[in-house]
């Protein structure tokens, strides 16, 4: 029947549009608070481990996660100015001998029983300094922005042939951004959020 068949046929699209939204990543929350050191960013990111990219760390192949910021100050009277741009790179890995997934950063490492375990650290970045205090921020307005991605340069290079065709290889999030204003040597945190309405004076 025609009804029948437009119902599987929206079933059908349902399911075709969540396979696509399978390996992405979701910025979920973000916050930019003053610090002693400066500007910290703390991050919410969501987004699931497919069995392909499971498979490949349990066998031993790092992954290689990064986290971007970058800091621009909008000007109305002429082009946008970048005052800070920063990098992070997160490393999974599995210890066969030790049976621990490990998640390092830098000279940091920690180890945890399961790879969920592992992921849910992952996915939430906490004190981040992107800002440090010695950068001079001129009062204004400014537009903040992070993202995170799967950093497929970083993969063998069987795997990275694959990820030319292969979406499931491909694992990114779109640039996040929010509006930051900069009031002078202590500015107020700043979260990315949905706008509340204006309070009654």
């Amino acid at each position: 029947m025609p009804a029948r068949r437009r119902f599987l046929l929206a079933v059908l699209l349902c399911a075709l549009a969540s396979a696509a939204r399978a390996d992405e990543i979701e910025v979920q929350r973000v916050a930019l608070l003053p610090v002693e050191e400066g500007l910290a960013l703390d991050a919410d990111f969501a987004f699931e481990m497919n069995p392909r990219l499971a498979e490949a760390v349990a066998n031993g192949v790092p992954l290689y996660f990064v986290v971007e910021f970058e800091l621009v100050r909008t000007r109305w009277w002429w082009f946008a100015e970048k005052v800070a741009a920063r990098r992070m790179q997160l490393r999974l890995s599995y210890h066969a001998l030790s049976r621990q997934y490990r998640l390092s950063s830098g000279l940091l490492q920690q180890s945890y029983a399961s790879l969920g375990e592992a992921l849910a650290v992952l996915k939430r970045v906490r004190h981040w300094i992107v800002v440090e205090r010695a950068v001079a921020l001129a009062e204004g307005h400014y537009e903040a922005a992070v993202r995170m991605r799967l950093d497929t340069s970083l993969l063998p290079k069987p795997f990275q042939l694959s990820a030319l065709t292969s979406r499931e290889l491909n694992l990114e999030s779109a640039w996040k951004r929010f509006p930051f204003r900069y009031g002078g040597p202590a500015p107020a945190p700043v979260e990315a959020r949905e706008p509340r309405e204006a309070e009654a004076r």
